[in-house]
């Protein structure tokens, strides 16, 4: 073999090695922008049900417009967030959701206030994809800010 086709084999082999990274690249900043795009999805479907919760009449288990109500007790039960973990044995842990995109909780109430947080499941660059949503219960309003966590736990 001449030089001329040992230099082109070899870089041939350097350009697919960088090809073949840029796409692993790629893949996982894909991978983690969809995960966070989920947990943001998943928040605003609870923070619609938090609204429901509220618009609910006390006799039919809702919180009746009442700030008495406005507890994290109350709200967690009506839109799921109680999780036992896989295999049993251990207590239920109350206000935590965890699906296939995340955990999630009920990070706090307030007057007219409830904020709701996401962490998701992908990591880039050892942070996970943080989204917390907060519901303003009188005008019905959602607003979420995104973030990041390094452990991915609460």
């Amino acid at each position: 073999m001449g030089t001329q086709q040992i230099l082109l084999i070899v870089l041939s082999v350097i350009i697919v090695g960088i090809a073949i990274a840029v796409g692993i690249m790629m893949f996982n900043n894909q991978a983690y922008n969809s995960n966070q795009s989920a947990i943001a999805g998943e928040l605003q479907n609870y923070a619609a049900q938090v609204i429901q919760f509220w618009k609910t009449p006390e006799s039919q288990g809702g919180g009746g417009q009442l700030e008495a109500n406005n507890t994290i007790a109350k709200i967690a039960p009506f839109i799921g967030f109680t999780y036992t973990a896989p295999g049993g044995g251990g207590e239920p842990e109350d206000n935590l959701l965890v699906s296939e995109n995340g955990r999630y909780r009920i990070a706090s109430t307030a007057t007219n206030t409830v904020i709701l947080e996401g962490i998701g499941n992908t990591a880039k660059n050892s942070n996970y994809p943080k989204i917390t949503t907060t519901v303003v219960l009188n005008p019905g309003t959602v607003t979420s800010v995104v973030g990041v966590d390094a452990d991915g736990l609460f």
